[in-house]
């Protein structure tokens, strides 16, 4: 028996023992398992929303780089972007942060910031460095969604930004912009958010944004102008020059006010229509609600005519030109040139009480009236000799013949009258007429004849001229010495003179010493006669002593 068979004999039998839990080798992969679980329930708790945007181009644009900014806050990133399937447009994808999931609703904007420069001011020129980014504005309360149409041109305004918006209406959209400044007084107080057709397609819409708080300088009777460029205008006060800034003068821009005189009126509403006018001066135009189409017919060239014209009488406007035609009048046979007038007859004060027997009278009893009572026409005259514009005269015309006023398609046909111009035309016309039977040929021949006898004339004259300037010569050198020889003997005799009456010549000297004695004389007499005056005795008995009288 060897030892190993002894050592079992006599060693206690094995007893087996079952450990319960989980072994320690696994401890680690399972926490790293809650921990990756709860990663991956973190990420997928705090994870946003994925949207879709439509954009024309992806300019600037980056995929896992471009970022999606609010007020300089990133709220999300560009993660894919693709074609679009109509190869129109791109389609970018984009993560969101959760925070704003609340915002994504059809009336929240986005669009790509680059660098640009639009209504005098600059924007997004930190692109240049950064690169572009896509702006978003978050609203509330639309539809939920996830498919968003990206924005062309940044919004001019933002939601939040305080104010209010209003729309102004126009028949032309001029040099209207988005992001053209509006003024008040000269101060920027808005800007143009947008603009386009009008439901009728008639006029052009222009939304504005008015900031807080400057919106609440618009009332009911604030008045909207276009107030681009330069206003020159020329009055009795001299030449005036009016803008409302250098930015005005470049690209445009709109202004507001209350007209001078007129009350404010009360508050306006959000999206409130006023009408935009064309300049300052037109505010102060008093709005018309009552408007008469007339027609006229030209038979004469309306070059400088166009649409909007006006239409005057002495020199005040009471309408415009709104429609200008061309057609063949197979009765006359002749070309005519229709042009219909939209009139604004209560720009006329007085004029409904100054028409005798007006309710009795039908049609257009106003226009009536002065056609064929006043006898009044239509004339063609010039608006500005500078540009060649014309305009359209109602004047009256008593020494024309009278006419009926009639009626063609539904409009009151004005009678015309010649304009200046082609008055001016006929005259020269006769004139030439005239000239043209004027014997020319013969007036011709008669002046050079005429010529001819004058030439002769002339030169007769020349010669009389040369020998009357040969004889002047010849009396010249004849007189001159013997002149000459009288002058020196006048200039001795002068010297004599001076010799014999100047200050040191012996007649002065002569003539000082009589006159002092003479003043002597004069002297001792007038001594004498008063010696006589008090002694009138002296003629007797002489002088005497003066002593002894005074001793008497």
């Amino acid at each position: 028996m060897t030892d190993i068979n002894q050592a079992e004999q006599y060693a206690a039998p094995a007893q087996i023992r079952k450990k319960s839990g989980i072994p320690l080798v696994w401890i680690v992969p399972l926490v790293a398992l809650v921990i990756g679980g709860w990663l991956v329930f973190k990420a997928y708790s705090e994870k946003g929303p994925v949207i879709s945007i439509s954009f024309p181009s992806a300019d600037g644009l980056e995929a896992g780089k471009t970022k999606i900014k609010f007020k300089d806050v990133i709220v999300g990133q560009v993660t894919e972007i693709r074609l679009g399937d109509d190869l129109q447009h791109v389609v970018v994808t984009a993560d969101l942060s959760k925070d704003f999931e609340r915002f994504l609703n059809d009336k929240t904007r986005f669009w790509i910031t680059r660098a640009q420069i639009r209504g005098g001011t600059a924007s997004g020129l930190d692109t240049l460095l950064s690169g572009a980014f896509i702006g978003v504005d978050p609203a509330l309360g639309g539809a939920q969604t996830k498919d968003f149409t990206g924005l062309e041109v940044p919004p001019v305004v933002t939601t939040g930004l305080p104010g209010r918006h209003f729309w102004l209406r126009s028949m032309q959209r001029g040099s209207l912009s988005i992001g053209m400044p509006v003024y008040y007084r000269q101060i920027q107080v808005g800007q143009v958010v947008s603009f386009g057709f009008a439901p009728d397609g008639q006029a052009i819409d222009v939304q504005i944004f008015i900031e807080a708080p400057h919106h609440a300088k618009v009332t009911q009777n604030t008045r909207f102008w276009n107030a681009s460029g330069v206003d020159v205008s020329l009055s009795a006060e001299g030449l005036k020059v009016d803008t409302q800034s250098l930015i005005s003068i470049v690209s445009g821009a709109l202004a507001f006010d209350v007209p001078e005189g007129a009350e404010p009126g009360g508050d306006v509403d959000e999206d409130h229509v006023f009408s935009l006018y064309q300049d300052f001066d037109s505010i102060h135009e008093q709005l018309y609600t009552v408007r008469k189409n007339w027609l006229i017919y030209f038979d004469q060239s309306v070059r400088g005519l166009s649409i909007g014209a006006p239409v005057e009488v002495y020199g005040i406007k009471i309408g415009e030109v709104a429609k200008i035609d061309l057609i063949y009048d197979t009765t006359r046979k002749e070309m005519r040139v229709p042009v219909i007038v939209s009139i604004e007859p209560e720009r006329i004060a007085n004029i409904l009480t100054a028409v005798p027997n007006l309710e009795s009278m039908k049609g257009e009893p106003v226009l009536k009236w002065f056609v064929e009572e006043r006898n009044m026409k239509a004339q063609l005259k010039s608006g500005n000799l500078l540009t060649g514009q014309m305009l359209v005269d109602l004047g009256f015309y008593p020494q024309e013949p009278k006419a009926v006023m009639g009626y063609e398609n539904g409009f009151a046909v004005i009678p015309s009258v010649p304009g200046s111009l082609d008055q001016i035309q006929d005259s020269i016309a006769k004139i030439t007429r005239n000239l043209e039977k004027v014997p020319l040929e013969k007036i011709g021949n008669n002046l050079d004849s005429l010529l001819k006898e004058t030439t002769g004339a002339i030169r007769e004259i020349t010669v009389a001229v040369k020998e009357a300037g040969g004889f002047a010569r010849s009396l010249t050198s004849e007189t001159s010495p013997l002149l000459q020889s009288n002058l020196i003997a006048l200039q001795k005799t002068l010297e004599e003179l001076q010799k014999t009456l100047g200050q040191d010549s012996a007649l002065n000297y002569n003539a000082k010493k009589t006159l002092e004695e003479l003043t002597l004389t004069l002297r001792a007499m007038r001594e004498l006669s008063g010696a006589i005056d008090r002694h009138p005795q002296s003629f007797l008995f002489g002088k005497g002593d003066d002593k002894d009288d005074t001793k008497k």
